[in-house]
């Protein structure tokens, strides 16, 4: 029997990674338009639904409560169950790491206040929910996030840029292999709790340790250079998007990374990407300049 899955945000970070990860296990791929669509009727007959839609984050507190009310009464509607992929916005920067399912959601600033108030309606709807938590996002190509606009965006000239202490930990994920366990959790819904919250361990790397393994993967030695977050300060009055990096920066000085407890209980035979054939694809063999343009939100 195949099984359908609707692809909210199908062209972005994610929801592409999810895309490509479901049609490969089979499963029955629509993507869905919200500019055209009616979502009700796309949704009618799926199994799934993931949620990737993502505003750019000056959006969020006029856009994310709608969407996701919208989702909500669709997945009531169908039965479907709904994936989202979660983030860590919602620990806050005094919350000490490990961070688990258990971890209060102690988030301070606004962003992460909206991703609290997101998960805590789909808990309270009562709908079947897999949160899948991660950290910042490895793409396999240049899509406008932090390892691509920043870190990585000067390996032309033999720089490793790095926006915080490099001597602390930072949870990463690798976003094909992510994809590849909402499948796997997708599949085994019916098991899980009615609100499933699962970090995906991802990847824990100081930025010291991130540069050592781009230079690995290169073959080419490195050069680790911290990246100055004083412009988005100096711009944050002018520019909104400018004004959400520097509230969420917190995570680029606060030590955290996800506990991988649940996530190998439910998922034992799961194999991650080795660390360097994960960068090699998101850098490819020889690593071009990439433009610092502004980052955007993660999914």
């Amino acid at each position: 029997m195949t099984h359908t899955v609707l692809i909210l945000g199908a062209t972005g970070r994610f929801g592409s990674a999810a895309a490509e990860a479901f049609a490969a296990a089979g499963w029955s791929v629509r993507p869905y338009d919200r500019a055209s669509g009616d979502l009700t009727r796309a949704a009618w007959g799926a199994d799934v639904i993931v949620n990737a839609w993502n505003p750019a984050y000056p959006d969020w507190p006029s856009q994310v409560p709608g969407l996701t009310d919208k989702v909500i009464k669709v997945a009531r509607q169908t039965g479907a169950a709904v994936i989202i992929p979660g983030n860590v916005y919602v620990f806050g920067e005094q919350t000490p790491a490990p961070w688990s399912e258990e971890t209060p959601h102690a988030a301070a600033n606004e962003l992460g206040r909206i991703r609290v108030a997101l998960e805590a309606a789909y808990r309270a709807a009562g709908v079947r929910t897999i949160v899948l938590r991660a950290g910042d996002f490895i793409d396999i190509g240049a899509t406008g996030n932090w390892f691509d606009r920043v870190v990585t965006a000067k390996l032309a000239r033999g720089v490793v840029q790095y926006p915080g202490n490099p001597e602390i930990p930072h949870a990463w994920a690798y976003l094909p292999d992510m994809a590849r366990a909402a499948v796997m959790l997708a599949e085994m819904r019916e098991t899980l709790p009615a609100f499933a919250d699962i970090p995906f361990p991802g990847f824990t790397l100081t930025g010291t340790e991130l540069a050592a393994a781009l230079s690995r993967t290169l073959g080419r030695p490195l050069r680790l250079k911290r990246y100055p977050l004083l412009p988005p300060r100096l711009l944050s009055p002018l520019w909104p998007m400018a004004r959400r990096l520097v509230e969420m920066s917190y995570l680029w000085r606060t030590p955290h990374w996800l506990d991988r407890a649940r996530f190998d209980a439910l998922l034992p035979e799961f194999r991650a990407t080795q660390l360097e054939a994960a960068l090699a694809t998101a850098v490819g063999s020889e690593a071009v300049e990439r433009p610092g343009a502004g980052v955007g939100s993660e999914a």
